[in-house]
């Protein structure tokens, strides 16, 4: 992992119907690393997602990715950047109407100009890595919710991205799945040499993986470390939520 931050975000502020999501918001994403952001739901960590890749615009601030500011783009200069990422939704997002290969190679065929033998070749890499070969004719309704996150995750590796951001990757799945799938995580991530952003409820089981944590309470990053300092933190907030107990009033230390 590089100490060169490849993502900055420098007192970013958003409000929604005058409620403010992020306050002042900083942080630095460094090259090659996996960045698990936690917290609350609600806090706005899947906000903090969308404005990486412009699908949200900062009020105030900005956000800097490979040194570009990004909240001003438009066009042909925030489709370059997007380029560069692959975004994991929640539930996988996966086209109903096609089959597991064709969701894979989907992302080739629309960005690319590569030849259908080249194309092939990719996906089905990409499947054996993710465990699904095998799998390539099976429709989405057909798949349990950890394949979906495989071929999901599969779908994302194909474009071979410099950036990979995950939003919950494991939401809904039982414990020995989830499990299974951060380590899918932490094996695609030596393999490929992404740098990954992961927002997860999963504490502290995503700590396995992750290189630092952050944790994002009340529009602002409070605390940011290593697994070990996050979880030694004298941060009332933070140990208050790694222990599962967030209610009633907590201590917030800047």
């Amino acid at each position: 992992m590089s100490r060169e931050p490849i993502i900055r975000f420098i007192d970013v502020t958003k409000s929604f119907n005058g409620v403010k999501v992020l306050d002042r918001l900083n942080l630095e994403v460094f090259r090659g690393e996996i960045l698990v952001i936690m917290g609350p739901s609600g806090v706005g960590k899947t906000v903090l997602l969308k404005h990486l890749i412009g699908l949200l615009r900062p009020d105030n601030g900005r956000i800097l990715v490979y040194g570009e500011d990004i909240t001003t783009m438009k066009g042909d200069d925030i489709n370059r950047i997007r380029e560069r990422f692959a975004f994991l939704f929640q539930w996988g997002a996966l086209f109903d109407s096609m089959t597991v290969l064709e969701n894979v190679t989907f992302p080739l065929r629309e960005r690319t100009r590569l030849r259908d033998e080249e194309i092939m070749e990719r996906a089905l890499d990409v499947l054996a890595h993710v465990g699904l070969r095998g799998s390539e004719g099976k429709w989405p309704d057909e798949l349990s919710g950890g394949m979906k996150k495989r071929v999901a995750l599969a779908r994302a590796l194909v474009m071979e991205p410099e950036i990979i951001l995950f939003d919950e990757p494991t939401t809904g799945l039982d414990p020995v799945i989830c499990s299974s799938i951060h380590q899918l995580i932490a094996e695609s991530h030596r393999k490929f040499n992404f740098t990954g952003v992961i927002i997860s409820h999963e504490v502290p089981g995503i700590f396995e993986i992750a290189d630092r944590v952050a944790m994002l309470y009340d529009g602002r990053i409070i605390e940011i470390g290593t697994p070990s300092e996050i979880m030694n933190s004298g941060n009332g907030a933070v140990q208050q939520f790694i222990k599962g107990s967030l209610e009633g009033p907590i201590n917030v230390v800047f």
